[in-house]
């Protein structure tokens, strides 16, 4: 290693940011934004025009903090389209059942209110009238946890008012203030959207299921409530912006690229990712479309915002991330995507021409010190494009390296040119990382993710080591130093690596790694179930039909469980509703049995992903001890 090389501890990389997501107020004077108090993420808000580089507790900061949450980060909030009220969304421990919360701005000494103070009950979406800014449509599995009802909440008085009950069918609702939609999902999981009339549906638009895997995504209402912006693959192997007539059923295309898809990732990581459809914050008007190439695209739809976008992406280097702006559209706070200096956030008035920058939601990283992020292109053995992005350290070796093959979950989601603190600290840690988008990933076309049919623990693994053949080829990677590591299908991906190919990777890593598809489908959550047929079912198995349950056996770790022989490490959250904790307990009692080499880390108040700083710092240093041991990169407590 050179002396440029900074070692850059754990806790840099996985502490909370110093200040994150900052949304502006629609009267274009305050800002609310997530901000550390008592080690979790909670809810600030600040004038627009205060003093940024002032502490939160400074005096004077002209900082409020509006939540009092000391258990568990908050990850995003939202005003209400007139500005009164903030609203959040938070679950407890992992456990996934998210609640409503309400923090009244005209009422400062009243701490935050449940809106949905149900045990055991999830909010399953969110949507605001414009025409009515004391209400909120919200999806409840109340009743039973199978069945998802739609309700009108008063968020003045809590009060709940059903809207439509659900009778049996439906697995979701969309409600555009003037309308209510159902979604219902046939037998061969096709997706029927139908207009409901007390009670009584009329069906206006049905999708393949094999185009929409999960569902049809994204789906926006216009302003007036009658119609939808959706997200449409329909006759075509890439996703476009499409106009649903909620009257008629008639689909107008919108909008579309003739390379890309319409950047869509699954609807549950909406706070995660910026919604494709950008859409005005008080008026819902549509203002532009994004599309995932290896940069960002986006469309301007709009003729004031095709004048503003220009001043935005001025601002940084990076992409165009969350957007928001005030009620005339002249003020806007906006971050930004970047591999190195991410989600930095600016204030622009377009009236008055000028910009600043707000705050750096990581201010001790230094970009210089963080690996750049490139988007390549390798051809699978059988002709197949994936799309890679490959790391590599700053300021040492970068050739024969020990080599970390990182596996996005999903697998119905897909990587992209981004900050991932993940691939900073390994690549701090001196690994070139390799991030592969093998066939099932989604974003690039249908053809791209269809093509995973029937190829878990095949062809899709084939590809992660046709891009480690490639990166060994190239003179990147030490072929006997190489571990593979992901969460969720990253996880059961790193269990096939290490059972299906033990000769290929020297370590595996597996965090909430589902280790048997049978047992994963069985346990899905009740009101899930009906959503199966098109992609759990459709590409790995029935588990009720014996042959086909024999194949996903065969794919699944568990079942060559004696054939690891490199070192493993387990991680799980124990509130896990999605991969339940006893896909790793499995693994773990197998491997110890036998006297293999296997470490478990179980977090007692975490879920499927960990959110909170103190499980990740814990996560993520037990990661870099591991690899360190047996890959030979760098780890904080050998230097």
């Amino acid at each position: 290693m050179t002396a440029l090389w900074k070692l850059i501890a754990v806790e840099e990389f996985f502490s909370s940011p110093a200040r994150s997501r900052a949304v502006l107020s629609p009267d274009g004077t305050k800002v609310a934004y997530l901000a550390p108090w008592r080690d979790r993420l909670n809810v600030f808000v600040r004038d627009l025009d205060s003093d940024w580089s002032a502490s939160e507790d400074a005096e004077g900061s002209g900082a409020r903090r509006v939540t009092a949450n000391d258990q568990r980060d908050i990850e995003a909030a939202f005003w209400t389209v007139d500005g009164r009220y903030l609203l959040y969304q938070q679950d407890k421990n992992g456990d996934e059942n998210m609640h409503l919360y309400r923090v009244d701005m005209t009422r400062p000494e009243e701490s935050e209110v449940d809106l949905t103070p149900y045990e055991g009950v999830r909010l399953m979406g969110t949507s605001q009238p414009l025409d009515r800014p004391g209400t909120i449509y919200v999806q409840l599995n109340k009743r039973r946890p199978d069945l998802i009802d739609l309700f009108e909440l008063d968020l003045d008085t809590g009060e709940l008012t059903t809207v439509a009950e659900n009778p049996g069918d439906v697995f979701g609702w969309v409600a555009t203030g003037s309308r209510v939609v159902a979604h219902t999902i046939e037998e061969n999981g096709d997706h029927v959207y139908s207009r409901w009339n007390q009670g009584e549906p009329r069906p206006i638009a049905r999708f393949l299921g094999t185009d929409a895997p999960f569902g049809v995504t994204p789906i926006v209402p216009t302003p007036d409530g009658t119609g939808l912006w959706i997200g449409s693959a329909a006759g075509s192997d890439l996703v476009r912006l499409v106009h649903l007539d909620l009257d008629t059923g008639e689909q107008t295309d919108v909008d579309s690229h003739p390379l890309f898809d319409l950047d869509t990732p699954r609807p549950e990581a909406d706070t995660r990712f910026p919604s494709s459809v950008i859409v005005h914050s008080t008026t819902g008007e549509l203002l532009g479309a994004r599309y995932l190439g290896a940069r960002q695209e986006i469309h301007p739809l709009n003729a004031h915002f095709a004048e503003v976008l220009p001043h935005l992406t001025e601002l940084s280097d990076g992409d165009l991330a969350f957007v928001s702006n005030d009620a005339t559209g002249q003020k806007w706070v906006v971050d930004f995507t970047h591999d190195r200096d991410h989600r930095v956030t600016w204030f622009y008035d377009h009236g008055a021409g000028r910009a600043r920058r707000l705050f750096r939601p990581f201010p001790h990283l230094d970009p210089a010190q963080l690996a750049p992020v490139t988007p390549i292109t390798l051809t699978a053995r059988d002709g197949l494009s994936l799309p890679v992005h490959l790391t590599l350290p700053v300021g040492g070796e970068q050739h024969d390296l020990p080599t970390v093959v990182l596996v996005h979950g999903g697998p119905w989601y897909r990587d992209s040119w981004t900050y991932d603190p993940e691939v900073q600290l390994l690549a701090n840690r001196g690994y070139a990382v390799l991030q592969v988008n093998m066939r099932g990933s989604t974003g690039y076309g249908k053809a791209h993710t269809q093509a995973a049919i029937g190829e878990f623990a095949g062809k899709m693994h084939d590809d992660l080591l046709d891009a480690v053949d490639w990166a060994v080829a190239q003179g990147y990677t030490d072929p006997d130093r190489v571990g593979i590591y992901g969460s969720s299908y990253g996880g059961y991906a790193a269990l096939v690596g290490a059972a299906f190919t033990p000769d290929r990777f020297a370590a595996a890593v597996s965090y909430t790694g589902m280790s048997d598809l049978a047992e994963l489908t069985e346990g899905i959550v009740p009101f899930a179930r009906r959503s199966l047929v098109n992609n759990y079912l459709r590409y790995f198995g029935d588990p009720e039909i014996p042959e086909e349950r024999t194949q996903m056996l065969a794919r699944s770790p568990i079942s060559r469980v004696d054939d690891i022989t490199a070192p493993v490490l387990l991680i799980h959250g124990a509130n896990d509703v999605r991969v339940a904790r006893r896909h790793a307990d499995r693994v773990f009692e197998a491997l110890r049995a036998r006297g293999a080499e296997v470490e478990y880390l179980l977090n007692e108040n975490e879920g499927h992903w960990f959110i909170n700083a103190d499980s990740n710092i814990e996560l993520y240093g037990t990661l870099e001890r591991f690899l360190a041991r047996h890959l030979g990169g760098r780890s904080s407590t050998t230097t």
